[in-house]
Protein backbone atom coordinates (compact mmCIF):
# COMPACT_ATOMS: atom_id res chain seq x y z
CA UNK A 1 0.00 0.00 0.00
CA UNK A 2 3.01 2.79 0.20
CA UNK A 3 3.68 2.02 -2.92
CA UNK A 4 0.24 1.94 -4.08
CA UNK A 5 -1.83 4.65 -2.00
CA UNK A 6 1.15 6.89 -0.04
CA UNK A 7 -1.30 8.92 0.76
CA UNK A 8 -3.50 6.62 2.56
CA UNK A 9 -0.67 4.86 4.74
CA UNK A 10 0.65 8.59 5.65
CA UNK A 11 -2.47 8.41 7.46
CA UNK A 12 -2.17 7.26 11.07
CA UNK A 13 -4.63 4.45 12.25
CA UNK A 14 -6.36 3.51 8.64
CA UNK A 15 -7.71 0.04 8.62
CA UNK A 16 -6.55 -2.18 5.27
CA UNK A 17 -9.41 -4.77 4.05
CA UNK A 18 -8.91 -8.12 3.09
CA UNK A 19 -5.77 -8.47 0.16
CA UNK A 20 -8.11 -9.18 -2.86
CA UNK A 21 -9.49 -6.09 -2.38
CA UNK A 22 -6.18 -4.15 -2.35
CA UNK A 23 -5.01 -5.95 -5.09
CA UNK A 24 -8.63 -4.93 -6.97
CA UNK A 25 -7.95 -0.90 -6.02
CA UNK A 26 -6.98 2.05 -7.91
CA UNK A 27 -2.89 2.99 -7.14
CA UNK A 28 -2.95 6.54 -6.40
CA UNK A 29 -1.94 7.90 -9.60
CA UNK A 30 -5.30 5.95 -11.38
CA UNK A 31 -7.38 7.85 -8.67
CA UNK A 32 -5.81 11.27 -9.21
CA UNK A 33 -6.03 10.96 -12.76
CA UNK A 34 -10.16 10.44 -12.23
CA UNK A 35 -10.37 12.96 -9.91
CA UNK A 36 -8.85 15.80 -12.31
CA UNK A 37 -11.03 14.54 -15.19
CA UNK A 38 -14.15 14.81 -13.19
CA UNK A 39 -13.44 18.34 -12.05
CA UNK A 40 -13.20 19.20 -15.72
CA UNK A 41 -16.47 17.76 -16.49
CA UNK A 42 -18.24 19.52 -13.78
CA UNK A 43 -16.32 22.74 -15.27
CA UNK A 44 -17.83 21.99 -18.49
CA UNK A 45 -20.99 22.34 -16.29
CA UNK A 46 -20.49 25.86 -14.96
CA UNK A 47 -19.01 24.43 -11.72
CA UNK A 48 -16.16 25.34 -9.40
CA UNK A 49 -14.25 23.00 -6.79
CA UNK A 50 -12.35 24.05 -4.33
CA UNK A 51 -11.16 21.50 -1.60
CA UNK A 52 -14.58 20.09 -0.34
CA UNK A 53 -16.71 23.21 -1.15
CA UNK A 54 -18.22 23.17 -4.50
CA UNK A 55 -19.56 26.17 -6.44
CA UNK A 56 -22.44 24.73 -8.91
CA UNK A 57 -26.00 25.97 -10.05
CA UNK A 58 -27.66 22.55 -9.47
CA UNK A 59 -28.46 21.04 -12.57
CA UNK A 60 -32.46 20.25 -13.62
CA UNK A 61 -30.93 16.61 -14.03
CA UNK A 62 -30.02 16.03 -10.69
CA UNK A 63 -32.99 17.23 -8.94
CA UNK A 64 -30.90 19.97 -7.19
CA UNK A 65 -32.44 21.88 -3.96
CA UNK A 66 -29.10 24.38 -3.85
CA UNK A 67 -27.32 22.34 -1.53
CA UNK A 68 -23.99 22.23 -4.54
CA UNK A 69 -23.09 19.08 -6.05
CA UNK A 70 -23.94 15.27 -5.50
CA UNK A 71 -21.80 12.67 -6.13
CA UNK A 72 -22.45 8.32 -5.53
CA UNK A 73 -20.06 6.01 -6.24
CA UNK A 74 -22.30 3.15 -6.88
CA UNK A 75 -19.40 0.18 -5.88
CA UNK A 76 -17.53 1.68 -3.30
CA UNK A 77 -15.20 -1.08 -2.71
CA UNK A 78 -11.86 -0.01 -0.35
CA UNK A 79 -12.95 3.62 -1.23
CA UNK A 80 -9.90 4.76 -3.11
CA UNK A 81 -11.03 6.37 -5.86
CA UNK A 82 -14.14 7.63 -3.71
CA UNK A 83 -11.46 9.40 -1.52
CA UNK A 84 -9.80 10.83 -4.02
CA UNK A 85 -13.54 11.83 -6.22
CA UNK A 86 -15.21 12.41 -2.89
CA UNK A 87 -13.77 15.93 -2.18
CA UNK A 88 -15.30 17.49 -5.50
CA UNK A 89 -18.70 17.26 -4.15
CA UNK A 90 -20.62 18.55 -1.39
CA UNK A 91 -22.65 15.61 -1.13
CA UNK A 92 -20.71 12.60 -1.30
CA UNK A 93 -22.30 8.68 -1.04
CA UNK A 94 -20.34 5.67 -0.97
CA UNK A 95 -22.76 2.37 -1.69
CA UNK A 96 -20.41 -1.07 -1.03
CA UNK A 97 -22.13 -4.56 -0.04
CA UNK A 98 -19.47 -6.46 1.76
CA UNK A 99 -19.57 -5.80 4.88
CA UNK A 100 -15.75 -5.92 6.21
CA UNK A 101 -15.74 -2.61 2.95
CA UNK A 102 -18.18 -1.24 4.42
CA UNK A 103 -16.87 -1.06 8.00
CA UNK A 104 -13.41 -0.13 7.24
CA UNK A 105 -14.78 2.91 5.44
CA UNK A 106 -16.49 4.14 8.15
CA UNK A 107 -13.82 3.86 10.23
CA UNK A 108 -11.12 5.63 7.39
CA UNK A 109 -13.27 8.43 5.85
CA UNK A 110 -13.21 10.41 8.94
CA UNK A 111 -9.38 10.04 9.14
CA UNK A 112 -9.42 11.07 5.80
CA UNK A 113 -11.71 14.15 5.87
CA UNK A 114 -14.68 12.64 4.52
CA UNK A 115 -16.35 12.30 8.00
CA UNK A 116 -19.52 13.85 6.04
CA UNK A 117 -19.86 10.71 3.77
CA UNK A 118 -22.90 8.72 3.50
CA UNK A 119 -22.11 5.57 3.45
CA UNK A 120 -24.69 2.98 2.24
CA UNK A 121 -24.00 -0.86 3.25
CA UNK A 122 -26.03 -2.12 0.28
CA UNK A 123 -26.28 -3.15 -3.08
CA UNK A 124 -25.59 -0.53 -5.33
CA UNK A 125 -28.16 -1.70 -7.95
CA UNK A 126 -30.54 -1.45 -5.86
CA UNK A 127 -29.68 1.72 -4.50
CA UNK A 128 -29.29 3.11 -8.05
CA UNK A 129 -33.14 2.28 -8.20
CA UNK A 130 -34.28 4.39 -5.72
CA UNK A 131 -31.79 6.76 -5.79
CA UNK A 132 -32.33 10.70 -6.70
CA UNK A 133 -30.32 11.96 -10.00
CA UNK A 134 -26.76 13.80 -8.98
CA UNK A 135 -24.26 15.73 -10.79
CA UNK A 136 -21.67 12.21 -11.62
CA UNK A 137 -22.06 8.50 -11.23
CA UNK A 138 -19.20 6.46 -10.52
CA UNK A 139 -18.87 2.92 -11.28
CA UNK A 140 -16.39 0.20 -11.58
CA UNK A 141 -18.14 -3.02 -11.86
CA UNK A 142 -16.72 -6.25 -10.49
CA UNK A 143 -14.33 -8.35 -13.35
CA UNK A 144 -14.29 -11.41 -11.59
CA UNK A 145 -16.42 -14.54 -11.96
CA UNK A 146 -17.76 -16.61 -9.54
CA UNK A 147 -15.05 -19.21 -9.68
CA UNK A 148 -12.72 -15.64 -9.26
CA UNK A 149 -11.20 -15.93 -12.78
CA UNK A 150 -10.89 -11.95 -14.46
CA UNK A 151 -13.86 -11.09 -16.82
CA UNK A 152 -13.49 -8.66 -19.68
CA UNK A 153 -16.64 -8.22 -21.52
CA UNK A 154 -19.25 -5.84 -20.70
CA UNK A 155 -21.89 -8.18 -20.92
CA UNK A 156 -19.99 -10.38 -17.84
CA UNK A 157 -19.12 -7.67 -15.74
CA UNK A 158 -21.00 -7.37 -12.18
CA UNK A 159 -23.35 -5.52 -13.09
CA UNK A 160 -23.81 -5.77 -16.71
CA UNK A 161 -23.73 -2.17 -17.80
CA UNK A 162 -24.95 -2.50 -21.13
CA UNK A 163 -28.64 -3.26 -19.81
CA UNK A 164 -27.85 -0.87 -16.92
CA UNK A 165 -26.99 1.97 -18.93
CA UNK A 166 -30.63 3.72 -19.48
CA UNK A 167 -31.31 3.75 -15.83
CA UNK A 168 -27.94 5.24 -15.04
CA UNK A 169 -27.71 7.95 -17.32
CA UNK A 170 -31.34 8.54 -16.63
CA UNK A 171 -30.39 9.42 -13.13
CA UNK A 172 -27.19 11.47 -13.54
CA UNK A 173 -25.72 14.30 -15.32
CA UNK A 174 -22.50 12.89 -15.70
CA UNK A 175 -21.69 9.02 -16.05
CA UNK A 176 -18.14 7.52 -15.58
CA UNK A 177 -17.33 3.87 -16.05
CA UNK A 178 -14.61 1.54 -15.19
CA UNK A 179 -13.74 -1.32 -17.12
CA UNK A 180 -11.04 -3.55 -17.62
CA UNK A 181 -8.09 -2.21 -19.82
CA UNK A 182 -7.93 -5.91 -21.56
CA UNK A 183 -11.11 -4.55 -23.32
CA UNK A 184 -11.63 -4.01 -26.73
CA UNK A 185 -12.15 -0.25 -27.09
CA UNK A 186 -14.10 -0.75 -30.50
CA UNK A 187 -16.24 -2.82 -28.80
CA UNK A 188 -17.21 -1.15 -25.93
CA UNK A 189 -17.88 2.09 -28.30
CA UNK A 190 -20.02 -0.25 -30.05
CA UNK A 191 -22.24 -1.91 -27.02
CA UNK A 192 -22.30 1.53 -25.20
CA UNK A 193 -23.44 4.26 -27.12
CA UNK A 194 -23.35 8.04 -26.16
CA UNK A 195 -19.74 7.81 -25.05
CA UNK A 196 -18.81 11.00 -24.92
CA UNK A 197 -15.14 10.39 -23.64
CA UNK A 198 -12.87 7.36 -23.26
CA UNK A 199 -9.88 7.44 -21.09
CA UNK A 200 -6.89 5.14 -20.91
CA UNK A 201 -4.33 5.75 -18.48
CA UNK A 202 -1.13 4.11 -17.68
CA UNK A 203 1.69 4.61 -15.22
CA UNK A 204 4.85 2.52 -13.85
CA UNK A 205 4.85 0.98 -17.86
CA UNK A 206 1.54 -0.48 -18.10
CA UNK A 207 -2.20 0.79 -18.42
CA UNK A 208 -4.13 0.82 -15.33
CA UNK A 209 -7.40 2.50 -16.46
CA UNK A 210 -10.24 2.28 -18.97
CA UNK A 211 -12.98 4.73 -18.22
CA UNK A 212 -16.42 5.37 -20.33
CA UNK A 213 -17.56 8.85 -19.83
CA UNK A 214 -21.16 9.97 -20.70
CA UNK A 215 -22.62 12.70 -19.87
CA UNK A 216 -25.00 15.82 -22.06
CA UNK A 217 -25.02 16.24 -25.31
CA UNK A 218 -22.93 13.45 -26.54
CA UNK A 219 -20.57 13.97 -29.75
CA UNK A 220 -21.05 12.14 -33.10
CA UNK A 221 -18.03 9.73 -31.96
CA UNK A 222 -16.36 10.32 -29.02
CA UNK A 223 -13.03 12.03 -28.05
CA UNK A 224 -10.06 9.62 -26.41
CA UNK A 225 -7.75 10.62 -24.08
CA UNK A 226 -4.44 8.62 -23.69
CA UNK A 227 -2.22 9.19 -20.35
CA UNK A 228 0.07 9.12 -18.29
CA UNK A 229 1.25 10.98 -15.19
CA UNK A 230 2.52 13.46 -17.31
CA UNK A 231 1.31 13.51 -20.81
CA UNK A 232 -2.11 13.62 -22.04
CA UNK A 233 -3.13 12.87 -25.99
CA UNK A 234 -6.05 12.97 -27.12
CA UNK A 235 -7.72 11.89 -30.74
CA UNK A 236 -10.50 10.41 -32.40
CA UNK A 237 -11.12 6.96 -34.43
CA UNK A 238 -12.27 9.25 -37.71
CA UNK A 239 -8.66 11.01 -37.09
CA UNK A 240 -6.73 7.94 -36.89
CA UNK A 241 -8.20 6.65 -40.09
CA UNK A 242 -7.17 9.68 -42.08
CA UNK A 243 -4.52 10.44 -41.30
CA UNK A 244 -1.17 9.06 -43.49
CA UNK A 245 2.39 9.43 -41.26
CA UNK A 246 5.16 9.36 -43.21
CA UNK A 247 7.07 6.64 -42.75
CA UNK A 248 10.86 5.99 -41.78
CA UNK A 249 13.50 6.39 -45.00
CA UNK A 250 16.17 5.95 -42.72
CA UNK A 251 16.86 4.70 -39.44
CA UNK A 252 18.77 6.91 -37.63
CA UNK A 253 18.90 9.71 -34.79
CA UNK A 254 16.22 8.40 -32.37
CA UNK A 255 13.49 6.06 -31.68
CA UNK A 256 10.23 6.37 -30.01
CA UNK A 257 8.10 3.70 -28.15
CA UNK A 258 4.92 4.77 -27.80
CA UNK A 259 3.18 4.96 -23.85
CA UNK A 260 0.81 2.01 -23.03
CA UNK A 261 -1.48 3.88 -23.08
CA UNK A 262 -1.33 4.95 -27.04
CA UNK A 263 -0.43 1.55 -27.90
CA UNK A 264 -3.85 0.48 -25.83
CA UNK A 265 -5.79 2.95 -27.47
CA UNK A 266 -4.26 2.50 -30.94
CA UNK A 267 -3.35 5.92 -31.88
CA UNK A 268 -0.59 4.69 -33.88
CA UNK A 269 -0.99 6.93 -37.29
CA UNK A 270 -1.89 10.36 -35.12
CA UNK A 271 0.48 9.98 -32.54
CA UNK A 272 3.04 9.75 -35.54
CA UNK A 273 1.56 12.63 -36.94
CA UNK A 274 1.29 14.72 -33.53
CA UNK A 275 4.60 14.87 -32.92
CA UNK A 276 6.16 14.97 -36.48
CA UNK A 277 8.06 11.61 -36.19
CA UNK A 278 8.25 8.55 -39.04
CA UNK A 279 7.13 5.46 -38.50
CA UNK A 280 9.51 2.65 -39.27
CA UNK A 281 6.35 0.52 -40.62
CA UNK A 282 2.45 0.97 -40.93
CA UNK A 283 2.13 -2.47 -38.63
CA UNK A 284 5.97 -1.95 -35.69
CA UNK A 285 4.79 1.23 -34.22
CA UNK A 286 7.74 2.14 -33.91
CA UNK A 287 8.68 5.74 -34.06
CA UNK A 288 12.02 7.47 -35.05
CA UNK A 289 13.28 11.22 -35.69
CA UNK A 290 16.55 12.33 -36.92
CA UNK A 291 16.92 15.16 -33.99
CA UNK A 292 15.46 14.72 -30.66
CA UNK A 293 11.98 15.54 -29.69
CA UNK A 294 11.20 16.55 -25.99
CA UNK A 295 7.97 15.56 -23.72
CA UNK A 296 7.17 12.85 -25.95
CA UNK A 297 4.59 10.68 -24.41
CA UNK A 298 7.10 7.51 -25.37
CA UNK A 299 10.48 5.83 -24.18
CA UNK A 300 12.70 7.48 -26.07
CA UNK A 301 16.16 5.97 -27.19
CA UNK A 302 19.41 7.23 -29.30
CA UNK A 303 19.80 4.88 -31.93
CA UNK A 304 23.48 3.87 -32.06
CA UNK A 305 23.89 0.65 -35.01
CA UNK A 306 21.60 -1.05 -37.38
CA UNK A 307 21.82 -5.15 -38.10
CA UNK A 308 20.43 -7.04 -40.63
CA UNK A 309 19.88 -10.97 -39.81
CA UNK A 310 23.07 -11.44 -42.14
CA UNK A 311 25.88 -13.37 -41.04
CA UNK A 312 28.19 -10.62 -41.41
CA UNK A 313 25.78 -8.28 -38.91
CA UNK A 314 24.92 -11.17 -36.73
CA UNK A 315 28.88 -11.53 -36.25
CA UNK A 316 28.98 -7.26 -35.54
CA UNK A 317 25.90 -7.83 -33.11
CA UNK A 318 27.66 -10.73 -30.98
CA UNK A 319 30.77 -8.88 -30.54
CA UNK A 320 28.85 -5.67 -29.51
CA UNK A 321 27.23 -7.25 -26.80
CA UNK A 322 29.98 -9.21 -26.00
CA UNK A 323 31.39 -5.71 -24.99
CA UNK A 324 28.34 -5.47 -23.06
CA UNK A 325 28.64 -8.23 -20.87
CA UNK A 326 26.41 -10.20 -23.03
CA UNK A 327 23.01 -8.38 -21.75
CA UNK A 328 20.50 -6.70 -23.27
CA UNK A 329 16.91 -5.40 -22.96
CA UNK A 330 15.03 -7.11 -26.24
CA UNK A 331 11.72 -6.20 -27.23
CA UNK A 332 10.02 -7.70 -30.46
CA UNK A 333 7.46 -5.19 -32.58
CA UNK A 334 5.87 -6.70 -36.46
CA UNK A 335 8.41 -9.45 -35.98
CA UNK A 336 8.28 -12.93 -36.88
CA UNK A 337 9.48 -14.69 -33.49
CA UNK A 338 8.89 -14.33 -29.89
CA UNK A 339 11.23 -12.52 -27.48
CA UNK A 340 12.36 -15.90 -25.89
CA UNK A 341 12.93 -17.39 -29.01
CA UNK A 342 14.88 -14.84 -30.20
CA UNK A 343 17.14 -14.20 -27.25
CA UNK A 344 17.97 -18.01 -27.01
CA UNK A 345 18.76 -17.39 -30.81
CA UNK A 346 21.25 -14.52 -30.08
CA UNK A 347 22.42 -15.92 -26.80
CA UNK A 348 21.57 -12.86 -25.06
CA UNK A 349 21.01 -12.32 -21.50
CA UNK A 350 18.53 -10.06 -19.91
CA UNK A 351 19.52 -6.69 -18.66
CA UNK A 352 22.22 -4.25 -18.90
CA UNK A 353 21.69 -0.34 -20.68
CA UNK A 354 21.82 -1.92 -24.26
CA UNK A 355 18.03 -1.68 -25.49
CA UNK A 356 17.80 -4.24 -29.05
CA UNK A 357 14.45 -3.84 -30.87
CA UNK A 358 13.82 -6.46 -33.19
CA UNK A 359 11.90 -5.10 -36.04
CA UNK A 360 10.19 -4.70 -39.82
CA UNK A 361 11.75 -1.72 -41.82
CA UNK A 362 9.31 -0.02 -44.51
CA UNK A 363 11.11 -2.10 -47.00
CA UNK A 364 9.98 -5.06 -45.45
CA UNK A 365 13.46 -6.34 -44.01
CA UNK A 366 14.00 -7.64 -40.92
CA UNK A 367 15.99 -5.49 -38.78
CA UNK A 368 17.17 -5.08 -35.34
CA UNK A 369 18.29 -1.70 -33.91
CA UNK A 370 20.82 -1.25 -30.81
CA UNK A 371 19.78 1.48 -28.98
CA UNK A 372 20.47 3.59 -25.55
CA UNK A 373 18.02 5.02 -23.63
CA UNK A 374 17.77 8.44 -23.36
Amino acid sequence: MRTKVPRWTEVEGIHFPPRLALEQCSGQPAAEYKAKVIERLLAVSGCTSSGAVSVCEPSPQSGGDGGGLRGVDLTGGMGIDFSFIAPLFNTRTYVEQREELVTAARHNFPLLGLGDAHIVHGDGVEYLHTMEPVDLIFLDPARRDAHGGKTVLIEDCEPNVAELLPLLRSKSQWLMIKLSTMLDLHQAIATLPGINEVHVFAAGGECKDLLLVFGPDAPAEPTIYCADETHSFAFTYSEENTTTPPLATAIEGFLYEPNPAIMKAGAYRTFATHYGLQKLHRNSHLYVSPAPIDDVPARSFRIERIYTFAKADLKALAADLKAEGGKANLTVRNFPASVADLRKKLKIKEGGSAYLFATTDADEKKIIIFCKKI
